[in-house]
């Protein structure tokens, strides 16, 4: 029983750190996980972001977002375009947390 709980506990911890919203930003592309562009409306944008506080508000893959100082910490190394043609990704920041969401749930395994 002990055995199985570890591996349970073990797993949960390995599936919530592959969704963490940990972000670098990266000054060249060729350093970049993804390519992101930063939309003028929510309604173009792939993804609604809000910018956390803490690392620990990051969690799961909503579009929490926490900027990280060092690359090591980061799960996603992000590279911000100039054009929305450049992108992988297009994003909008939003003032508000409830705000966060995926507008284009089929370029959700982007940031995975």
């Amino acid at each position: 029983m002990e055995k199985k709980l570890t591996l349970l506990i073990a797993f949960f911890i390995y599936i919530v750190s592959m969704s963490a919203q940990l972000i670098y930003s990266v000054d060249s592309e060729w350093q970049a996980d993804i390519k992101v562009y930063v939309v003028s409306s929510e309604w173009q944008a792939d993804l609604s972001v809000y910018k956390v506080g803490s690392s620990w508000q990051a969690k799961g893959n909503e579009g929490k977002w926490f900027f990280v100082d060092s690359e090591w910490q980061a799960d996603k190394k992000v590279y911000f375009v100039d054009s929305e043609w450049q992108a992988d990704l297009t994003i909008y920041f939003v003032s508000s947390e409830w705000q966060a969401e995926w507008n284009d749930k089929s370029k959700i395994h982007l940031m995975y």
